[in-house]
């Protein structure tokens, strides 16, 4: 690893890890809205969003869940799946793949890579379950920063789409 993810940990994560997966995600509203950013993920803390608490405490135990870690202290998660959510208006892929269905890192550790190894992480652990296909959607508004933070990670713009007025991007990454 590069000096930002000096000491970065990656391990399975378990229903256990829901709340602090919470409080990164408030947090990062938190973060988003100081900035001016009030329609990526609006304004309610995911804690305090109906059916939020439930939704993380599903993805922990149902779904792929990593969290990554520094020095021992949770600094980012990563949920996968083998298929997009079905609220969203993306239809699955006609081969195998890995869903990124979240990506969240702590704004105190912003900078460090912790994003990018998760990402590393789930192209790597597709790869060991022999899926050549890894995906992620994410909020395509704003001045396209966060489209641009996939495309760095090796992601390709496929297809656009509304989730109400929410403007998404679906990105896709080819595995070797």
């Amino acid at each position: 690893m590069d000096e930002t993810t000096q000491g970065l940990r990656i391990r399975p994560g378990d229903p256990a890890d829901a709340p602090a997966v919470l409080d990164m995600l408030d947090a990062a509203v938190v973060w988003m809205n100081e900035r001016g950013n009030t329609e990526q993920w609006g304004t309610t803390p995911f804690s305090r969003k109906p059916g939020g608490v439930e939704r993380v405490e599903r993805y922990t135990a149902e779904l792929t869940p990593y969290i990554a870690e520094l020095d021992g202290v949770p600094a980012g998660a990563l949920v996968l799946h083998s298929a997009p959510s079905t609220r969203m208006p993306i239809a699955p892929a006609d081969e195998p793949e890995r869903y990124v269905r979240l990506l969240v890192s702590d704004r105190r550790h912003a900078g460090r890579g912790v994003g990018a190894a998760l990402l590393a992480h789930a192209a790597e652990e597709a790869r060991r379950a022999g899926v050549a296909l890894l995906r992620v959607d994410c909020w395509a508004g704003g001045g396209g920063e966060l489209v641009a933070f996939y495309r760095r990670q090796g992601f390709t713009p496929t297809e656009r789409f509304l989730f109400g007025a929410w403007p998404g991007q679906v990105l896709a990454r080819r595995l070797g």
